[in-house]
């Protein structure tokens, strides 16, 4: 139906499932301490401790700026990325004729367009992911210019302040994760313009390499605590 044969089906749910798992590994209860992305959570709150002792800070505000910087590459990069799409969209005549010619691919009109919509709709979604982590660390540093000074360090309205400072950084590193998560996925999805078999070999590549990364024990060994001993 639409060009697309069984093996498709079975290779765009085998693509969404990969999708959601990755999703609940990275952010579910079970990921607590466990993937990278979650113990660098620890971090961004001991930051905002540290940097409520400081009486200047300009590097603290230096950090969030480059972090944001960050945030809006990737944004502008998402944005070029649907332009591209929308246009090979456009282009499909030109584009069919060319794969018309190759052994492994002999696509449909109709599933041509439809795989292009889908990546683009992968774009659009990092796109929305990248431009509200970019406003979450707009906020964040509006939360750190109000800060209270260092000699109300101790003072509950300070301490709870540096928590809300925390868990603001927090939530726009994780949509920004969630936007590079996009970003790797997209990747996969490019085995579809193959055939449906590429599609799953290619996301089932992307998944591996990306839990090797949150997971893996060359990822972990800088944050474990007896790092300082066994290099002492």
């Amino acid at each position: 139906m639409l060009g697309f044969t069984y093996i498709d089906g079975i290779a765009a749910t085998f693509f969404v499932a990969a999708w959601i798992i990755y999703h609940f590994m990275m952010e579910g209860s079970w990921a607590h301490e466990r993937s990278l992305n979650r113990r660098m959570d620890a971090y961004r709150l001991e930051w905002m401790r540290r940097m409520l002792a400081r009486e200047n800070r300009i590097v603290d505000t230096q950090i969030v700026a480059a972090l944001q910087n960050g945030t809006a590459f990737f944004a502008s990069t998402s944005l070029l990325a649907i332009g591209a799409a929308l246009a090979i969209l456009q282009s499909t005549d030109a584009v069919m004729a060319l794969f018309a010619d190759l052994p492994f691919a002999g696509p449909n009109r109709t599933s041509w367009e439809l795989k292009t919509l889908g990546i683009t709709l992968i774009f659009a979604n990092a796109f929305f992911k990248f431009g509200w982590a970019y406003r979450l660390f707009n906020y964040t540093t509006i939360l750190l210019g109000s800060t209270p000074p260092p000699s109300e360090a101790t003072t509950p309205r300070a301490q709870a302040h540096v928590i809300k400072v925390a868990r603001m950084a927090t939530l726009a590193g994780r949509h920004f994760n969630r936007g590079q998560r996009s970003f790797f996925f997209a990747i996969g999805y490019l085995g579809w313009y193959i055939n449906g078999w590429a599609f799953m070999a290619a996301t089932f590549a992307i998944f591996i390499v990306m839990t090797n990364r949150q997971f893996g024990r060359d990822s972990h060994w800088i944050l474990d605590d007896d790092i300082a001993e066994k290099h002492s």
